[in-house]
Order: C-alpha cells, then structure tokens, then sequence
C-alpha cells in the first residue's frame, strides 16, 4: 500500500511501527502485513520501540499492551506527548480496563488478539484514512442546512453527509475560501478548509480522530448524534464497533475544547451546543 501523491503517483509505502514483545506474533503481524504492501518496523519492548518512534519517519504505531520496560499504556503516553499519528492497541484481553486505559492514553483504536489479518488492515486503513482525510467545504445557509438535516435525532441507521456550514460573512465574495469556511460555536472557532481549531482566540491541539469528531458534531449543531453513527462516520467502520471507542474520545475532546460543549443525551447519544 503506497500513499498516493499529485499526479497519480505513489510515494513510498505506509511506514507500520509494531511494538510487540511475543516473537511470534510479531513475526507473523510482520510477515502479514508486508504482504498488503506495508513497511513493517518492529520492536520487542516499550523503550526500543519508543526510541524507533523517535527516529521518525512512521504513518502508523501498532502497540501491544503488554509490554517489557514500558508498557504499551505508558509508550502510547510518551508518544502522545509529541505526536499525533494514529495509533491502534492491541489486547491479549477486550476487558474494560485495557480498553479504556488505552483509549485514554490517546490511542485512536484497539483490537483484541488474537486477531484476523483482514481485520487487522482494515482498522489499519480506516486509521490512515481518518489521519489523511480533508473535507470538502461548501458554503451554505447555517439555517437551511439545519433544516435539512430535519429529525432532531439523527440514528445510525439514517446515512447522511455533513453539512458543512458557513457562519462568516457570506456577502464577501472575494473572500478566500479559507477565510469563509470558518464554523463559530461562541469563542470556539472551526476552520474547517486549514483544519485548525481556536478556543477563546488560542489554538487547540488535536488529535486526528478528536479533530474528525467535532468536524462532524460542528456539521450538525444541536443534533443528536448516536455512537453507531458515529463510528460509521468518524471512525469508518462498516460493522458494529465498540461503543467505548466514541465514549472516551467525547471525554477527550471535551477537555480541549470545554466540558459543556458536547451534551450527552441519555440514551441517545451526543450533540454539540449550538
């Protein structure tokens, strides 16, 4: 798998960090993987696998759990505090704690070993999509795009795309696009074309998948979303996924872009304050 470039060309293939300390199993992750064309770089504890980090050059990180020197929990921290590429957990166990101490550390997803290699690329993919992804932004009336969107609950089983609305002045046609594609929540601003986000004028860091899920609440303000439609939406996922996936990132946005913003409605899901 290559990344594609102008022109059509291909770059060089997605670089895969896998840290795994079972010989085994990182051998045949390893073998498996380059087989569907990426480039495999592998370490068998949480200190040589932070110090390959470090060298750079990685689209990807596939971190076990379990690991010797620095666990997988503490390597996904330590990587966090400097990088925001896509990571994928993996798990000899799917209980509540690895779960959700990964997700919490800043990890995008998890899977649970032993795992299936289709499913394994496919996580793989939908990552790399979500950390790459740039929507496409048209202007549009705030009002009617509200409308349009017509059921104050939105359920995963309704598909739709976002609407992406512009709340700057539209009576500016030489304006850049840029400068037009901007999304206003009072002091929470969205430049949905430079993807950058600013609370009370300062930027916010994101993560990709952070950035991706208040694209989609800011393209539907005041309407509820479910988890099902979110994880269809922001985590690319064509079957059902783990609802604590959408669970802890809510909780991690929140704390980058204020606790209120995001409103839970019990028994449905989230929507985003207008």
């Amino acid at each position: 798998m290559s990344v594609p470039v102008a022109g059509g060309k291909a770059s060089a293939p997605v670089a895969i960090l896998l840290v795994e300390d079972d010989e085994v199993i990182r051998r045949s992750v390893t073998m498996a993987l380059e087989r569907y064309g990426y480039r495999v770089t592998s370490a068998g504890d949480g200190l040589t696998g932070l110090e390959l980090f470090r060298e750079g050059g990685h689209d990807l990180l596939l971190l076990d759990v379990m690991l010797p020197e620095l666990d997988g929990i503490g390597l996904c921290r330590r990587i966090r505090e400097s990088s925001t590429a896509p990571i994928l957990m993996m798990s000899a166990r799917g209980d509540n704690l690895d779960v959700v101490s990964g997700l919490e550390a800043g990890a995008d997803d998890y899977v649970v070993k032993p795992v299936d290699t289709a499913v394994l690329v496919a996580r793989i993919r939908s990552l790399l999509r979500r950390a790459t992804f740039a929507p496409a932004v048209a202007p549009a009336d705030p009002t009617a795009a509200a409308a349009a969107v017509g059921s104050a609950v939105h359920r995963s089983d309704q598909p739709y795309r976002p609407h992406w609305s512009d709340r700057s002045d539209q009576n500016d046609q030489d304006e850049p696009c840029r400068q037009r594609a901007r999304l206003v929540f009072g002091d929470l601003v969205i430049d949905t074309a430079g993807l950058e986000v600013f609370l009370a004028g300062a930027p916010v860091a994101l993560a990709p998948t952070e950035l991706r899920l208040l694209l989609e609440f800011a393209a539907h303000p005041g309407i509820v979303l479910d988890r099902q439609t979110l994880l269809r939406n922001v985590w690319d996922y064509g079957w059902d996924g783990d609802s604590r996936v959408v669970d802890l990132c809510v909780q991690r946005l929140r704390k980058k872009i204020d606790a209120d913003r995001i409103e839970t409605v019990r028994g449905f899901g989230y929507k985003l304050r207008r």
